[in-house]
């Protein structure tokens, strides 16, 4: 088990060529989004923006879409095309997806992602209801020959199969190894395990960041660092560590009661600041 601190994760921040363009740092893409759970794909698309992605384009729900589409002023946002195939494509322009956000009980968009983790050739980052469309397909997991980054809470980690009767730990680990996958096991003291064995365990946040919104933010941060070239997960490992100093940093001003996912949003800068110091 691999404590994390600033020495470790400033090791981990990728590096940017002072010669890059908007497409050196990465075309990511968020999937998600529909009636009532608009803001999700927004805090998420935005997070990757911040983190550092040069372009981020964000896939919504036709319905969805007018919504999502005028909140958005830091991603490419479009509505999804009614032809599988034509989502295929698009996505395949990029360097990773995140999928999941917002994506309710959309019943269209849940069959969408399980056919996106057979179709795309690409990593993935599951989140929220990603994680519920994947839970009844988990051989889909175990087929994938590309990188996937799982980001339950306790109660989607046990959806997916999960044990924690062991401890967060031992549960976090044989998840991973069993699916293939990159497993971010949120909670205090967030653990972030790899298929092999390797563990960590974060040391920044509190529950300032429970609010609506915070784990979007979060999937966006992982997915911005994997289209920007790290391995998953590092990017997985550096991402919880600096959301979590954007909680930190956030509470000592607004406390906890006060925070919301934009606070912990306009904090990512300075949370990465403090590793290039």
């Amino acid at each position: 088990m691999e404590d994390l601190n600033v020495r470790i994760c400033r090791a981990l921040l990728p590096k940017r060529a002072p010669e890059g363009h908007k497409g050196t740092f990465g075309r990511v893409c968020v999937i998600g989004g529909s009636t009532g759970y608009t803001g999700a794909p927004g805090f998420a698309a935005e997070a990757a923006t911040r983190t550092g992605s040069g372009l981020v384009m964000l896939g919504t729900s036709l319905e969805a879409y007018p919504v999502v589409a005028g909140r958005c002023d830091s991603a490419m946002a479009f509505p999804l095309p009614n032809r599988y195939q034509d989502i295929v494509e698009k996505l395949s322009r990029c360097d990773a997806a995140l999928l999941g956000p917002g994506l309710g009980e959309d019943l269209r968009l849940r069959h969408t992602v399980r056919s996106l983790l057979d179709d795309l050739a690409m990593p993935i980052v599951l989140d929220a209801d990603g994680l519920n469309a994947a839970s009844a397909h988990i051989d889909s997991l175990k087929r994938r020959t590309f990188p996937t980054v799982l980001t339950p809470h306790e109660g989607e980690f046990q959806r997916l199969g999960g044990d924690l009767s062991e401890g967060r730990e031992a549960g976090a680990a044989r998840l991973a190894a069993e699916l293939g996958c990159v497993v971010v096991l949120k909670g205090p003291g967030t653990i972030i395990a790899h298929p092999e064995g390797w563990l960590r365990r974060n040391t920044t946040g509190s529950n300032a960041l429970a609010k609506g919104g915070s784990g979007d933010i979060l999937g966006g941060m992982i997915l911005s660092l994997i289209g920007q070239g790290a391995d998953p997960f590092d990017a997985a490992s550096l991402a919880v560590y600096l959301h979590g100093r954007c909680g930190d940093m956030a509470e000592e001003v607004l406390t906890a009661y006060g925070i919301t996912p934009t606070d912990i949003l306009r904090a990512i800068p300075a949370a990465i600041r403090e590793l290039l110091s």
